[in-house]
């Protein structure tokens, strides 16, 4: 069943249409949840609350972009509601300290690796730093989503990336320490 009668048999409330498409993407959306969780309860229950926004607004997607694009969105917007709703708190730099990038992180770890990695970050951190990094935003647009400024964004992205790059060497340190 192609995406487009996949969204047709919903729209008739077709239950084993709904089955279906959660079949198809839910373990693709519970990678994009697990990114903006602090751990995999959390991320099912976004997940959980995610799939029920899909059904719900499924009327709304005119198959302009792809369905897992448009799935996509509604997750990262049902955990960006959530962390709203966390209250949490975005700290501003007036100058932003730039570690550079350091490409051998990708090539040293997994992705499996890299996300328990992202997952240790405060959920600031992790929110920006998935919007930015892995979801393809500008800090422009994060800032609108979040009602933050732009600079708090980029300070955000900031001190994420040099959190992750200590975490990385930590980790690193631990492995050639066990490596002896």
């Amino acid at each position: 069943m192609t995406d487009e009668q996949l969204v047709e048999a919903i729209l008739r409330q077709d239950a084993s249409a709904q089955r279906l498409l959660y079949d198809r993407y839910a373990r693709r959306m519970f990678g994009v949840c697990l990114r903006y969780a602090k751990g995999r309860e959390e991320a099912e229950d976004l997940l959980q609350e995610g799939f029920i926004k899909v059904f719900q607004k499924i009327s709304s997607f005119k198959a302009q972009g792809s369905l897992e694009g448009w799935i996509r969105r509604v997750m990262v917007n049902t955990a960006l509601d959530y962390l709203r709703q966390q209250k949490l708190v975005w700290t501003e730099l007036d100058e932003i300290n730039d570690p550079g990038e350091d490409p051998s992180i990708g090539e040293q770890l997994g992705a499996r690796e890299i996300l328990v990695l992202v997952q240790k970050l405060p959920a600031g951190f992790r929110t920006i730093f998935n919007l930015y990094a892995i979801e393809g935003f500008s800090h422009r647009e994060i800032a609108g989503m979040l009602d933050i400024s732009e600079g708090t964004s980029k300070s955000q992205y900031s001190r994420a990336r040099s959190q992750l790059i200590s975490l990385v060497n930590e980790l690193n340190k631990e492995s050639s320490l066990t490596a002896r």
